[in-house]
This record gives structure tokens, C-alpha cells and sequence, in this order.
């Protein structure tokens, strides 16, 4: 079954392109030594490795989810038989994490080793046609390959990082050059201070799009983007209400939810992973008049 119909994987390979360009900016203020930059290649893509290659056990871990089976949530089973049937694609593993804050997540390094996990929170507040719209995005993320995805742009993202502090820290072979001109002062002191800033919201503006066409491309594999667009309208009241607390691992997996598991008021929109709820309704409204379905009558009444 043919998913993608947007343009979005052309937008993430331009953000993938503004990653290189800052590694090679920085490089260009550093000692310019293959060597260096080796070595910082090397150890960003061993540890996004280990990240990416155990993103399943480690975020379902985090959340202490546990892997239910059919006789406990025999209509879970039933919804995410049939839409991975539609993609064509294996069934991944299904979880339930104990959480009262709403939402879910797809993590798996590939979609023979995927896992989907949904919260107590969700399975209580969505009626059964919204946790479908919400099933669907997620098996998106897996089949669209998010996992890796998002899991490259760390690595780029850190080695932009590491070089920028190779420069704070230990200058290189064009520091006489820095301090005879003063436009290479101020390249360095913006490679410095600006390219680790740069990178993090190139890496979240990926993330953003990836969440874009996880809505898109899940709402085609649903056939019902007016139930995604309810869900998370729901799902975002229902955060403010019981947001999941902050802790080194949910902050790890709070990219991979549906929707920003924290108080709008603890995250920047700048540096939020995810897009406007407004947005993603106001498109998946639109999808839903070019498939003739009516958005005109309100998604949620509280």
C-alpha cells in the first residue's frame, strides 16, 4: 500500500542539508582536521547506535510499560491487526505503560522489532475510533523509518556540538588567523555559541516534520484524519490536566509520543518536538474535505 503523497521528505533532507553545512562551518573554524572530525564522527554514531539499536527496551523501560496480551486488550489487538494488515506490514509488539497522563509512542529499530505503547491515560479518555487515528500515526513512525531518522540527526547534531566545544576549549591551527581578523573572531565566537543552538533546532524541526507526516500518512492508513484530529485535541486537554512528570527517561521518550507529554507553559515552542495541536488539526481538517468527509462539526466537546 503506497503511503507518502506530501512533500515532507523533501524538507527533511533540506534540514539534513542545513546539519551538514554547520558541521562543515564549524570544521572550517576549528583545525580543519580530518582527524578531529573522524574522531567526533566515531563516537556520536556509537552512542546514537546504542541508542537507536535499543530505542525499544530503553523507552518502554522508561515508562515501565509492560507487553499485554490479546485476552487483556482483545480490541487493541483487533485495531492494530488490521492497520498493519492494510500497510502490509508485521505486527509489532503492544504495550500498555501505567501512566495516567494520555498518550502513546512507536519505537523499534526497524518494523520486525517495533512496539507500540499506549498509556492507561489514553485508553481511557479516547473512544475506540480515536485510538485507531492515534494507532495509525503510530505505525507510521515505524514504517516510515522515524526511528533512524531521528536517531541521524542526533548523531549530526552532536558532532556539531562537540566541535563546537573543541573550538571553545582547545582553539585549532586557525587561532593566529581568529585573532589577526576580525571577521574570523566573530565566525568563531558564533560557530561557539551559535551552532550547538543551531543544530538542536534543526533536530527538533525534523522532528517536527516526521510528526507531520506521521499524520498524514497514518490518517490515509486509517481513512479517518477527523479521528486523529479529535484525539489530539483531547490528548492536549488532557495533559494539562495530568502531565507526565519530568524525569531523564521521559524526557528521552518525549519525542517519540504523539503529542508533547508536558504543560505547553514547561516548553518552549521553539524547542518543542512536536507542532502546534492548532496546526496539525487545522491540516488534518483539510485532508479530510479533500477525502469528502466534513470537518465542520466540532471535533471535541468538553
Amino acid at each position: 500500500m503506497k503511503i507518502h503523497g506530501h512533500a515532507n521528505g523533501a524538507k527533511t533532507a533540506a534540514l539534513f542539508g542545513l546539519m551538514w553545512a554547520l558541521i562543515f562551518a564549524v570544521w572550517y573554524f576549528t583545525s580543519r582536521s580530518t582527524a578531529t572530525l573522524g574522531i567526533y564522527a566515531a563516537i556520536s554514531l556509537v552512542m546514537t547506535f546504542g541508542s537507536y539499536w535499543f530505542s525499544d527496551s530503553l523507552s518502554l523501560a522508561s515508562m515501565q510499560a509492560r507487553e499485554v496480551s490479546e485476552a487483556e486488550y482483545p480490541q487493541l489487538y483487533r485495531m492494530v491487526r488490521e492497520l498493519s494488515g492494510k500497510a502490509e506490514k508485521p505486527m509489532p509488539r503492544i504495550y500498555v505503560a501505567p501512566t495516567l497522563s494520555p498518550n502513546a509512542f512507536a519505537t523499534g529499530r526497524n518494523e520486525r522489532h517495533a512496539a507500540v505503547c499506549c498509556t492507561a491515560g489514553i485508553l481511557d479518555l479516547l473512544d475506540e475510533r480515536e485510538i485507531r487515528g492515534v494507532l495509525g500515526h503510530e505505525l507510521m513512525h515505524v514504517y516510515n523509518r522515524d526511528i533512524l531518522t531521528s536517531s541521524i540527526a542526533a548523531a549530526l547534531a552532536t558532532i556539531i556540538s562537540y566541535l563546537a566545544y573543541s573550538l571553545q576549549f582547545f582553539g585549532g591551527s586557525r587561532r593566529d588567523e581568529r585573532e589577526s581578523s576580525p571577521l574570523g573572531a566573530i565566525g568563531a565566537v558564533l560557530a561557539i555559541i551559535l551552532a550547538p543552538i543551531s543544530a538542536s533546532l534543526i533536530q527538533m524541526a525534523i522532528s517536527r516534520t516526521r510528526e507531520y507526516d506521521a499524520d498524514e500518512d497514518g490518517s490515509t492508513l486509517s481513512g479517518d484524519p477527523l479521528a486523529l484530529a479529535s484525539a489530539l485535541q483531547k490528548i492536549e486537554r488532557g495533559v494539562q490536566a495530568a502531565p507526565l512528570r519530568q524525569t531523564a527517561g521521559t524526557q528521552n521518550v518525549a519525542s517519540m509520543m504523539i503529542s508533547s507529554p508536558f504543560r505547553a507553559a514547561d516548553v518552549s515552542r521553539l524547542f518543542s518536538t512536536h507542532p502546534p495541536t492548532e496546526q496539525r488539526i487545522a491540516r488534518l481538517h483539510q485532508m479530510a474535505r479533500e477525502m469528502g468527509q466534513s470537518p465542520d462539526i466540532p471535533v471535541y466537546h468538553q
